[in-house]
């Protein structure tokens, strides 16, 4: 480390400043660390977009503090600005205003496929050479090595290829468990070996070093890399360290409650990244939450991607609401429905109960293994109108494999039922579905935008006039993150050759043409048993699983899901015997199972009866 630091204090004084950015978020927040620089490894922790959307990020804050928690690292936060590369702005970061190209380390993480623009973007405006290979092949203005590049999150996990030619090294998978050891290979070898710093990382678990491991599965060195996944979620803290009014939450104390889930909907990427489900306990949780009560912060959002399913979901509920606290949730299941929990936000001043159909018929829901049915949905929409909650959000989606207008007139229908029952304010979202990488669906392609369009027109013609706000996404943009989410490395070339500021749907598709690739080739049906560009990836679930689930979707059945616990299953293959079975017996069990292994998706039915079993 010695050395690092007579590196550091030989290098020239960054230069001084606050940008306009940093000196407006600055004041209103709470919890920044800002550390001196001096013998000290600098990270810019960078995510590509506004401040606003960033701060947001759970995760964003999880890193951040994992960061600084070494004492020997100065970790500092810098946010892509709208229109500040082409103003010529310089990208400072957020603590002490250093610009971006000064960090020795800089690392993104990018939470989805439309902020790949703001990477390139961000580069350029950091007057740093945004391709590795350009990078490697010169230095910076004082002799010294580039930035060490690095990326990580579920923007790139699945699929990281688009992103490749710009990173050193990209992390497949979840972050607490690889920092340390990261930590440890820059001190040896950041400022002495580049290339052998990049070779050390190519042999850790879960680090996907590009320039050091082809992609196609054809490739006589072809070599995967196993995604990343914390087997024990209580050893970390995963809660907000960090608060300000100016982001969605607002200076809200987000708990991530639980990491991943077990319904196994087939559309959706969360479920397979974060695969298998893990829980915080209930004692963490209210400790976390009487913390941050004693430093004055009283409102508490409760992060997972299935908040219902959390197995002592209605004791926290109650608990919290106990405190005084007041609770919003990201997202719930209604099978079961969590009454104490629904309860407990509309006593609380919950203004929002989101249900999240996914599709308006049984037949098409059955497709995508979305097993809520309707009177469940309805029994929750009852319970948001007796609660007078002042808002009711519906969520669909639109373009899912099989969709015929049949069902778009059951969305149309089963917005109209709830519209009958719940008498205040109304909003749907009909979002258009776009296949994902390691999910059942990535073989399909996406539904034709014009195709898309007329459903999402009909849907508003057939529900404005009742008084329902209904809220389309642009089949357009979605076309391009379809592009995006399914491809290669030539998608570099694609992004390079669009200007910062001179991105729109037209110019993208025709530059995508004028370099000679097909959308269709991307965001249209991929043939099963083809090469496929994150094939570099193992995500833990086989193929012959995805293959399984695929043809029951086809028959339109639906299929298997985690346990409630996620042990005892060894089915779709993300866990090994150790974690499947770390409770022995399948009777030693925390949540009693109906039997031991995969759950058929039916099966959370009647998990209130296990629940009160268990109690």
């Amino acid at each position: 480390m010695a050395k690092a630091r007579h590196r550091r204090t030989k290098r020239q004084p960054p230069r001084q400043g606050k940008s306009q950015q940093a000196s407006a978020a600055t004041p209103t927040e709470t919890g920044a660390i800002v550390k001196d620089w001096g013998g000290k490894i600098p990270v810019a922790l960078t995510m590509p977009n506004s401040y606003y959307v960033g701060m947001s990020s759970l995760a964003l804050q999880l890193l951040y503090a994992a960061f600084n928690r070494e004492p020997d690292v100065v970790c500092e936060r810098v946010f892509w600005e709208k229109g500040a590369a082409q103003a010529g702005k310089p990208l400072l970061s957020l603590e002490n205003a250093r610009p971006a190209e000064k960090f020795d380390v800089w690392a993104f993480t990018i939470s989805w496929e439309m902020d790949y623009f703001n990477v390139v973007s961000m580069l350029r405006q950091a007057n740093t050479p945004p391709l590795a290979a350009d990078r490697y092949a010169s230095k910076r203005w004082d002799g010294s090595d580039w930035p060490l590049l690095i990326a990580g999150g579920p923007g790139v996990t699945m699929n990281p290829e688009p992103m490749a030619p710009f990173f050193d090294a990209i992390l497949i998978g979840e972050g607490e468990e690889a920092i340390p050891h990261f930590i440890e290979l820059i001190r040896e070898g950041l400022y002495e070996d580049r290339a052998a710093l990049l070779e050390a990382l190519d042999r850790t678990p879960g680090w996907y070093v590009p320039a050091l491991r082809p992609s196609h599965r054809d490739h006589p060195h072809f070599r995967k890399v196993k995604r990343l996944w914390v087997r024990t979620l209580p050893d970390y803290e995963t809660s907000s360290t960090l608060y300000t009014p100016d982001t969605e939450f607002s200076n809200m104390h987000l708990m991530e409650i639980a990491r991943g889930c077990g319904r196994g909907c087939r559309f959706c990427l969360a479920g397979y990244v974060y695969r298998p489900a893990r829980e915080q306990p209930l004692e963490r949780l209210l400790a976390s939450a009487e913390q941050a009560m004693a430093a004055g912060h009283t409102r508490m959002g409760l992060v997972s991607a299935a908040v219902s399913d959390h197995t002592q979901i209605d004791e926290l509920a109650v608990g919290l609401q106990a405190m005084g606290l007041s609770i919003s949730a990201s997202s719930m299941r209604m099978d079961p429905i969590s009454v104490p929990l629904i309860r407990a936000m509309a006593e609380t001043g919950g203004k929002t109960l989101t249900v999240a159909p996914e599709a308006g018929s049984q037949r098409l829901r059955n497709v995508i293994n979305k097993t809520q049915t309707e009177d469940q949905m309805m029994a929750a929409i009852d319970l948001a109108q007796a609660l007078n909650f002042p808002q009711l959000k519906l969520y669909f989606m639109v373009g899912h494999p099989t969709e015929t207008d049949e069902d778009i007139q059951a969305i149309v229908d089963f917005t109209l039922a709830a519209r009958a029952r719940f008498k205040r304010r109304m909003a749907i979202n009909a979002t258009p579905f776009v296949p994902k990488a390691h999910t059942p669906f990535q073989w399909e392609g996406m539904a034709p935008p014009k195709v898309i369009r007329k459903r999402q027109k009909h849907i508003y013609r057939s529900l404005a006039r009742h008084g329902v706000d209904v809220r389309a996404d642009s089949p357009d943009w979605a076309e391009v993150q379809a592009v995006l989410s399914r491809g290669d490395r030539r998608l570099a070339e694609l992004l390079l050759a669009i200007p910062d500021g001179g991105l729109t749907v037209r110019s993208f598709f025709q530059t995508m043409e004028e370099l000679g690739l097909d959308r269709n080739e991307y965001a249209g049906k991929h043939k099963i048993g083809d090469p496929l560009p994150w094939d570099v990836v193992e995500s833990g679930v086989s193929e012959k699983y995805f293959h399984y689930e695929l043809k029951l979707a086809a028959r339109s059945e639906t299929g298997l899901s985690c346990p409630p616990d996620s042990a005892g299953c060894l089915t779709c293959q993300v866990c090994d015997k150790e974690w499947a079975f770390r409770y022995g017996g399948n009777e030693n069990r925390p949540i009693p199972a109906a039997k031991g292994g995969a759950w058929r998706a039916e099966d959370w039915r009647p998990w209130t009866r296990l629940k009160a079993v268990k109690r």
